[in-house]
């Protein structure tokens, strides 16, 4: 064992050395000594016979046996797999025909060549050990926030040194304008651990939801202790950001606990995302209060729900609808990815026109009044066409059709209808746009205030005419008094 021995000298001490530094299990690197010797064996004597390697830790020797089947001397007939009974009786007087038994292997045999190539599997071994360890670590730190030195910026993507390996975060996860040199401390959410052929691969960012809720968390301590919250969180990365919170104790506000003193807590936390500007929602378990918390500072003056598609008609005045919205559609954005819901934000006078408009087409059924054609329109039903296409489970969430029975009559109706202007090749009436109607008052307006001023214009004439001693008054007076006149002409 002479050649083994030698590659491996001192093995008891090499285990040692290399699990301290590489802060590896004795156990698993021993492990991994064996399976290197072990494949290394196999590859030189063929994987049909039965090796098995051993580390004897008493006397730190690596040992190699081939285990064969005994068989008597007459029957004997390869002694690749077999061994003669008598010859196991030397090395075991117990041993029986058909027992395995265990003969001592000649290292020497392997050869040179073959413990070199056993070395080289025993290094790949431990270093297959060694990223084994390191990404069950990080699997489990995953979630975190982690932190290291910029080693280098590869093509925009941030190579994070973390001592044990290195970390990359690329140009999607970082915040928008941000840099880093060489050197540069750098903290992000641990977002990804991935076991490739080349070890365990780390994602980290700074651009993910999360990390703004683990910077909370570690900002705040009500939210690390669980008095405060957090349901959820959304970015606009580098520009604007939103977290849902709740308190569990009523004597603690959640939104002044994230806040702090003078800001203090919300501005360490914007500080470290360069600038993005944090909103924090109280979170309510009524989805229309907690939709309306998260547009706030908007004012909303009406919510339509349809919770089967999880939609939310949000109504606002007409000058609330660019607050509500935001700069580019930035807050109502914020506001679904926080809420969860898809939001259809509309002005008051649009909503009111639309209103106008399907209440105009559903009352054309017979016998439908405004109230009911109202209540059809409240359940999101906007036109009989539409009222023909829908279920009786729907209808009858109509005030006032909850009977299966008035509910398909009032679809046939609608149904009917739809057959009627169809076979008669009539035009469907419409309601008069109220755009129409504010266009003309407006242009009165305009024709009232022209003939104001021309009228002003007029009578500064007359001022700056002839004195009252070369004109007689009544003469003055009924000529005020006709461009008075004209003037009220005008306006009709």
């Amino acid at each position: 064992m002479s050649t083994i021995t030698n590659t491996f000298s001192e093995l008891g001490r090499l285990i040692d050395q290399v699990s301290k530094d590489r802060g590896l299990d004795k156990k698993v690197v021993i492990d991994s000594i064996v399976h290197g010797l072990l494949s290394a064996a196999r590859k030189k004597y063929g994987t049909y016979r039965d090796i098995e390697v051993k580390y004897n830790e008493d006397t730190g020797q690596i040992e190699l046996y081939e285990f064969k089947e005994v068989v008597e001397d007459k029957k004997f007939i390869d002694d690749q797999i077999e061994i003669k009974l008598s010859e196991a009786l030397k090395l075991d007087p117990e041993t029986r025909v058909a027992d395995q038994i265990g003969v001592p292997l000649e290292s020497e045999a392997m050869g040179r060549i073959d413990a070199y190539m056993a070395k080289q599997i025993v290094v790949q071994s431990l270093k297959d050990a060694e990223n084994e360890m390191v990404f069950n670590e990080f699997e489990k730190r995953k979630g975190e926030i982690v932190s290291g030195i910029v080693r280098r910026v590869d093509r925009g993507m941030i190579v994070v040194d973390l001592e044990k390996i290195e970390a990359y975060v690329p140009k999607k996860e970082q915040i928008y304008g941000e840099k880093y040199n060489t050197g540069d401390r750098i903290q992000g959410y641990l977002l990804e651990v991935r076991q490739t052929t080349r070890g365990p691969q780390i994602i980290m960012s700074r651009a993910h939801p999360n990390y703004l809720i683990k910077l909370f968390e570690k900002e705040v301590p009500e939210i690390y202790e669980g008095i405060v919250k957090v349901v959820s969180a959304a970015r606009e990365v580098g520009q604007r950001a939103k977290i849902a919170v709740y308190s569990t104790d009523s004597a603690v506000h959640p939104v002044g606990a994230c806040v702090g003193m003078k800001g203090n807590r919300v501005q360490n936390i914007t500080q470290e995302l360069k600038g993005e500007r944090i909103d924090v929602i109280v979170w309510d378990e009524d989805p229309i209060r907690f939709v309306c918390n998260t547009l706030a500072p908007a004012k909303i003056s009406k919510v339509l729900v349809d919770e089967e598609n999880k939609e939310m008609e949000i109504i606002v005045p007409d000058d609330q609808l660019s607050l509500a919205i935001g700069k580019k559609g930035q807050n109502v954005r914020l506001a679904v990815n926080l809420t969860k819901w898809n939001l259809n934000i509309v002005s008051l006078t649009e909503f009111e026109e639309r209103k106008t408009k399907a209440v105009f087409n559903l009352k054309l059924l017979p016998g439908i009044t405004e109230t009911m054609a109202e209540n059809i329109y409240q359940c999101g039903i906007d036109s009989f066409q539409e009222l023909a296409k829908s279920s009786v489970e729907r209808v009858q969430l109509v005030p006032g059709c909850d009977q299966r029975e008035k509910a398909e009559q009032l679809i046939q109706s609608a149904k009917d209808l739809v057959i009627k202007y169809k076979e008669e090749g009539v035009e469907i009436p419409s309601a008069p746009s109220t755009q129409v109607q504010k266009k003309t008052t407006a242009s009165n307006e305009n024709i009232r205030v022209q003939a104001d001023r021309q009228l002003k214009e007029e009578l500064a004439q007359l001022e700056s005419s002839p004195s009252p001693q070369e004109m007689p008054t009544n003469k003055m007076g009924s000529e005020k008094e006709a461009l008075l006149n004209n003037n009220q002409e005008k306006v009709k």
